[in-house]
């Protein structure tokens, strides 16, 4: 039986608008209703001061907020901090304290979803779960370009969902894992702000015209390309580039096969979107084809990481981008889900 896949919008997209006072929590929540988004994803850490132990005042605020603008509640990102101190991490303890803190805030924000950061420690999944399940909420291992398939943090927590196999843990499964060409705007922000060699460019660019990424090099390298980087890397800026380009994979959609009835969410990154109407690293269509075939029953959420490599002096375009992408994924659904 075919799922049913609906959209929605994170606010880490409109990040730059709020942090810099263009937008208020209440601008972005109207802009959102009034462009037809059906839901948002939101970072509790970035817009929801006091977080995980807001105010009244801010409870109510946001009470307000979702019943003024009907706005479906997708998505709740949540992280865990163990690093609060600078002389030692978090105790167990206070890591499962830190996250049932972070339960109990989501299901009082409204959210049944749960996204975590792939570094959150293994052993604070099962201690937490009973409460998860009481309040109905999905825990949820992102598996990220550079932290997905393979990494052994990640392979850690997919194992453990397998071997529980609760409705209420699973996996939120970025994009970034599935680009077909290294983000433009990357490239070209590198160009203008801090130059690699054009030989390093190319490079990049003929490994995932080849079907392969640099993550998968850097993750297990071998004597020719140790040679490789050797003779390629010939300034800091070259190095810099390799690095950050290593933060883009090129995998096949078939490596969630095996995962794909744990898949809860997704993130649909948004790098650019082209005057043609598409995005130009990730093949939408496909990865849409794909989750329909499968029966998915869920969010993707645009999220907009173009952002950070708008070039200085040039405006911020993160409601233009957003909304392009948006009208992209809502015509894909419409012919491919009829």
């Amino acid at each position: 039986m075919m799922g049913k896949i609906k959209t929605c919008v994170s606010l880490y997209s409109l990040q730059d608008e709020y942090l810099n006072g263009r937008m208020t929590l209440e601008d972005i929540f109207q802009f959102l209703h009034e462009n037809d988004v059906e839901g948002i994803e939101i970072l509790p850490d970035q817009m929801i001061p006091g977080a995980p132990e807001p105010t009244e005042e801010m409870l109510r605020e946001w009470d307000a907020l979702v019943e003024k603008y009907g706005m479906a509640l997708a998505c709740d990102d949540v992280f865990l901090n163990t690093n609060l101190y600078n002389n030692r991490e978090l105790t167990l303890r206070e890591s499962i304290d830190l996250i049932t803190k972070e339960i109990e805030l989501a299901h009082r924000l409204g959210f049944s979803v749960i996204r975590l950061v792939s570094m959150v420690p293994i052993e604070v999944i099962e201690p937490v779960l009973p409460l998860a399940e009481k309040y109905q909420i999905k825990l949820c291992i992102e598996i990220h370009a550079g932290l997905g398939f393979g990494i052994d943090k990640t392979e850690e927590f997919l194992e453990v969902v397998k071997r529980l196999d609760s409705p209420y843990l699973g996996a939120v499964v970025d994009m970034g894992l599935f680009c077909r060409r290294v983000p433009r705007v990357f490239t070209n922000y590198f160009r203008a702000v801090n130059p690699p060699s054009e030989e390093v460019i190319e490079y990049v660019d003929q490994l995932f015209e080849a079907g392969g990424d640099y993550f998968r090099l850097t993750n297990q390298p071998t004597a020719e390309f140790k040679a490789t980087q050797k003779e390629l890397i010939k300034s800091e800026a070259d190095a810099v580039y390799l690095e950050l380009s290593s933060g883009y994979e090129n995998l096949p959609l078939s490596v969630m096969d095996p995962y794909i009835k744990y898949i809860h969410h997704f993130h649909f990154k948004l790098y650019e979107m082209t005057d043609e109407g598409e995005e130009y690293s990730i093949d939408y269509r496909g990865v849409l084809e794909y989750l329909h075939e499968k029966g998915y029953d869920g969010y993707v959420s645009t999220e907009y990481e173009g952002n950070r490599w708008i070039l200085p002096g040039k405006p911020m375009i993160e409601k233009e981008q957003v909304l392009a992408h948006q009208k992209m994924i809502k015509s894909l659904l419409k012919e491919i889900q009829g």
